[in-house]
């Protein structure tokens, strides 16, 4: 959905990434534009490096992009669209620098513009990286909805930054001011976290594994990844295998584990997922993997694949949404071959099963508990 968002600096059209017709939700909320009002309104000086940091489609990149601003992004669908918002503007890509969480940022930051994230562990990360280049005059201010910022969010800055204060709320959204003290001492960063697999996990008990922040379940086998390889297919002989979604790769591992002679891709949009899933594979098999970050299976060639696992993420940023199920889905059955398969498990309410009927024509459960189900579809 095309939406207008207005800034003191004039008007932006604005549209998220992949553009979807049947998409209601907007490409900027409360926040982006609390933000933009008060940099306006502050007088704050744009006119050094500006950094913004989990900017969600482009909304704050693309209202600033007079100041040629360094998005660092942890989401690939956020990455392409601002470029795609960018272009929608009359505003030349590269105007704005656009980098992953896992580059190197700028070595000097004179603002600092950060879109509080879902996850504290990605935040925590990224102002961990971003601190040596804050100096004492670096304006830092988060921006997020009043029910993503927290007293921890406030600790954080304060424990990574400097003294940190908010504002009143507008809008249901809130701002964050950080004073940078040069003279902090701030313990190193936690990230990236580590654990082994529980013993009850077959080939992958005692496994270690990798997250990156901001990777869901960083501290632990979440319990539906755990169902899922309880009910993994077996000796089917695939050549070529996803794990769709990846995270940490541990769906991954176990089918390179079960097929050693396959190739394994794992897939994912968020750079820090993909950079956990080869670290997990890389240390616990030695076999054939791509790691591809992208909008689902659309990195992938038609009918190139044999199966595809996937636990499919059921959230976007806040928003409870099925439409990146779809995606993926649909880019599966393009992707597999004649007679290849998509697993998937899924908590029992999201209704997959019809999903898949509707995409593949067939559904079949493979298994269930009280939360979850494995179901299977089969590209005909």
């Amino acid at each position: 959905m095309n939406d207008r968002m207005t800034t003191p600096w004039g008007t932006c059209t604005l549209a998220r990434f992949p553009e979807d017709p049947r998409d209601r939700l907007r490409a900027w909320d409360a926040s982006d534009a609390y933000l933009l009002r008060h940099l306006a309104a502050d007088g704050t000086r744009l006119d050094g490096t500006v950094v913004v940091v989990g900017d969600r489609w482009g909304a704050l990149t693309t209202a600033l992009a007079a100041h040629r601003p360094t998005l660092i992004t942890d989401s690939f669908l956020a990455r392409e669209a601002t470029r795609a918002n960018l272009a929608r503007n009359g505003v030349e890509v590269d105007t704005a620098r656009l980098l992953t969480t896992r580059d190197v940022p700028p070595d000097r930051i004179d603002v600092l513009l950060v879109r509080v994230p879902k996850s504290l562990a990605l935040l925590e990360d990224q102002l961990h990286r971003l601190a040596p280049a804050v100096h004492e005059g670096t304006v830092v201010i988060g921006t997020g909805m009043v029910k993503e910022i927290h007293t921890s969010t406030l600790k954080l800055f304060e424990r990574v930054l400097g003294p940190t204060r908010t504002s009143l709320a507008e809008q249901k959204s809130r701002l964050v001011f950080c004073t940078p003290d040069p003279a902090l001492v701030r313990a190193a960063s936690p990230w990236p976290y580590r654990y082994e697999l529980p013993d009850d996990t077959g080939a992958l008990s005692g496994r270690t594994v990798t997250n990156h922040a901001g990777v869901f379940c960083a501290d632990h086998l979440d319990i539906g990844t755990r169902f899922f390889l309880g009910h993994l297919p077996q000796g089917g002989g695939a050549r070529r295998i996803v794990d769709l979604g990846c995270g940490n790769g541990v769906v991954g591992l176990a089918a390179a584990l079960a097929e050693p002679e396959a190739e394994v891709v794992f897939v994912d949009e968020s750079y820090q997922a993909v950079a956990s899933a080869e670290a997990t594979y890389r240390d616990n098999a030695g076999g054939k993997a791509e790691f591809l970050v992208g909008d689902g299976m659309s990195g992938l060639p038609d009918a190139s694949v044999d199966l595809v696992l996937s636990n499919p993420p059921f959230h976007s940023h806040q928003a409870t949404t099925d439409a990146v199920a779809r995606r993926m889905f649909s880019g599966a059955r393009r992707a597999l071959r004649p007679g290849g398969e998509l697993w998937v498990v899924g908590n029992r309410h999201l209704g997959y099963h019809v999903t898949l009927r509707r995409i593949f024509g067939n559904s079949e459960l493979v298994a269930s508990n009280a939360k979850f189900v494995v179901l299977k579809a089969v590209r005909e």
